[in-house]
């Protein structure tokens, strides 16, 4: 009966939420011992702060600390069940106390991202005149999310997930703990770690396994136990928020640096978290032409083919046709020869004075067109030995220049040989800027 009135009061990651910085579980390098942001917590002397980071990773429990800490007017606003006004309001109030009172408000939002850009820029005055210090959190990437404004004139943290161990060490503390489990819970040490590792870097999501587990087994939990109830593990990943760009980020860059495992792994870690297939086989359709290129041009039409193989077949035995892709263009040799070359074309073009078409170059259907010089001097190739002949393909008054160079892997090495022949043939001399 105990354990169960326990259990059964609030929930117990809002009941172990720390209340002193020396309790805190992470982020060293951030509250650690004579870290910017500690001194300044323990001082009382706060400026605006931005706390990024994935959930249970300590961004509320933080501002919980500051809110016992200081001696500052301390507020908190939620971003989603906020307005404009309700904003506006406090803000207002805050720099009555100011220059009224000299009294300093704190001023918590949750989620800060969710706030439009009127909400923020509504935000800026008083954060710029002092009269509200703000602690924003987000989940997501503050330098993309969070007013530009906001940020410069904010110190932003990026918190991590916890290691396994630090979530460890939470979930020993509730075992113990007078507002946890008070010592009437047995918990086998594997069990434990297993659940650590199934809360991925989350201590919220730690403490309630551990709560649902107790509620469920009783007051002895065994690795069986643990293993049966948190058979699907959850992982931290956002389809639309920043660990889907991260993630993807390290596929692609798993892709490129040609490490077949790596790059699996990245993959199926989007798959279990639901991401859609066809995302990433356009990624892999992407990756065939601005990766391997010409050093493999085979690899662009095995994407495609195992991508309609996916759709004939679909899941789950599309994931074969997924796996497929993934390992062939990540061991092809990588070429970005292809991706230069564009670079180099588009960049003349911005660079040329003219793009005129030399009349050698333009089409010539009827005869009047003809008496004007058109198609005049063109050489047909087809006629040549080796359909190559001596020409000027480029407008008048440019010079012919290399945007394509083949690199020495795969397939482009054989390409790299024939087009130095063939530029050779083409640009011969007497023919170099003719127009």
């Amino acid at each position: 009966m105990q354990l169960m009135s326990i259990v059964q009061s609030k929930p117990l990651a809002y009941r172990l939420r720390p209340t002193e910085l020396d309790d805190f579980v992470g982020q060293d390098d951030i509250v650690g011992e004579g870290t910017a942001l500690r001194t300044s917590i323990q001082r009382d002397t706060l400026r605006s702060v931005i706390l990024a980071g994935p959930p249970g990773s300590g961004k509320t429990t933080l501002a919980s600390i500051i809110a016992k800490a200081t001696n500052a007017e301390f507020v908190s606003l939620n971003a989603v069940t906020s307005g404009v006004k309700d904003l506006k309001a406090v803000c207002e109030e805050a720099e009555r106390m100011m220059n009224g009172m000299k009294q300093r408000t704190i001023l918590f939002i949750d989620e800060i991202h969710r706030f439009n850009k009127a909400q923020q820029d509504a935000l800026l005055p008083y954060v710029e005149n002092g009269s509200v210090i703000l602690i924003g959190a987000t989940t997501q990437n503050p330098y993309f999310e969070v007013n530009q404004a906001l940020v410069s004139r904010s110190q932003v943290y990026l918190l991590k997930p916890l290691s396994e161990d630090q979530l460890l060490d939470v979930l020993k503390r509730a075992l113990t703990h007078p507002d946890g489990f008070a010592g009437t819970l047995t918990v086998e040490e594997k069990a434990l770690r297993h659940m650590a590792a199934a809360a991925n870097g989350d201590a919220r999501i730690a403490l309630n396994l551990l709560e649902l587990t107790a509620i469920t087994v009783g007051n002895k939990i065994s690795i069986k136990d643990a293993e049966k109830l948190l058979r699907d593990r959850n992982m931290r990943y956002d389809k639309s928020g920043e660990d889907h760009y991260n993630t993807i980020s390290a596929f692609i860059k798993s892709m490129r640096g040609s490490d077949v495992d790596a790059a699996l792994l990245w993959m199926y870690k989007m798959l279990q978290s639901g991401e859609e297939p066809r995302f990433i086989f356009r990624r892999m359709a992407i990756f065939a032409s601005e990766d391997v290129g010409n050093a493999d041009p085979r690899a662009l039409g095995f994407v495609m083919d195992a991508w309609r193989a996916f759709e004939f077949v679909g899941l789950p035995e599309g994931e074969f046709f997924l796996a497929h892709a993934c390992v062939y263009v990540t061991q092809a040799p990588k070429s970005n020869a292809v991706t230069i070359a564009m670079g180099k074309t588009k960049k003349a073009i911005r660079d040329a004075p003219s793009l005129e078409v030399p009349n050698h170059l333009r089409n010539a259907p009827l005869k009047g067109m003809k008496e004007q010089g058109y198609h005049e001097g063109y050489q047909y190739p087809h006629h040549a030995q080796g359909a190559v002949v001596s020409a000027h393909y480029f407008p008048e008054g440019m010079q012919p220049q290399d945007f394509y160079e083949p690199t020495e892997r795969g397939f482009e090495s054989e390409m790299r040989e024939r087009m130095n022949r063939v530029k050779a043939a083409i640009r011969a001399d007497g023919m170099r800027g003719k127009k």
